[in-house]
C-alpha cells in the first residue's frame, strides 16, 4: 500500500504526547516534501466573545506551536517539507480542525487521543468523534496508551 500525504493538518495540545505524534510524520511520506500545518486551537466557552483576549490561553497556544514548530523541523529536515503554525481561536476544537483541514485541502489529519471516562463510560471524547465524523479526508488518531500524557487541548 503506497499512500502519500503531501499537505498535513495536525492540531498539537502543548503536551508530550505531540513530540510522540511528530515523531510519527516523517513515516507518512518518507519520499517526498511535506506541507505540514501544526494548529493549536483556543477553545472559547460560550458566554464569552469569540474574539476575546485570553493571553493565557494565548501564550500556552504560542510556546506550544514554537515547540511542534521546532520538533517538525528537526524530524522533517532542512529539505523534507513546509512546516506552518496556525493559532486559532474557536468555540469547538473539532470544528475548528476540520476547517483547517478543508482550508488547507488537506490529505489527513494527524492527532492524538487518549480513552478517558466520561458519564461511566469510555471514550475518546468530542473532539475526536466530531473530527472522525466531519473530516473531508482522512484522519490518522494515535491513540495513546494508558499512562501517557493526556493530549488537553487538540483532541479532546
Amino acid at each position: 500500500m503506497d499512500v502519500r500525504y503531501e499537505r498535513l493538518v495536525v492540531p498539537v495540545a502543548g503536551t508530550p504526547a505531540d513530540d510522540r505524534l511528530l515523531g510519527l510524520i516523517q513515516g507518512l511520506s518518507p519520499k517526498q516534501p511535506v506541507v505540514l500545518t501544526l494548529i493549536y486551537v483556543v477553545e472559547v466557552v460560550q458566554s464569552m466573545p469569540l474574539d476575546a483576549e485570553l493571553p493565557a490561553e494565548i501564550a500556552r497556544g504560542e510556546a506550544a506551536l514554537r515547540h511542534a514548530e521546532a520538533a517538525a523541523r528537526k524530524t522533517l529536515g532542512p529539505k523534507s517539507g513546509q512546516v506552518s503554525t496556525e493559532l486559532l481561536q474557536a468555540r469547538s476544537v473539532g470544528a475548528a480542525v476540520v476547517d483547517e483541514a478543508i482550508e488547507r485541502n488537506a490529505d489527513a489529519i494527524v492527532m492524538t487521543a487518549s480513552i478517558r471516562r466520561k458519564h461511566g463510560r469510555d471514550t475518546l471524547g468530542e473532539t475526536v468523534a466530531y473530527v472522525l465524523m466531519n473530516a473531508p479526508c482522512e484522519v490518522l488518531v494515535v491513540r495513546l496508551g494508558p499512562g501517557a500524557a493526556s493530549p488537553a487541548g487538540a483532541a479532546q
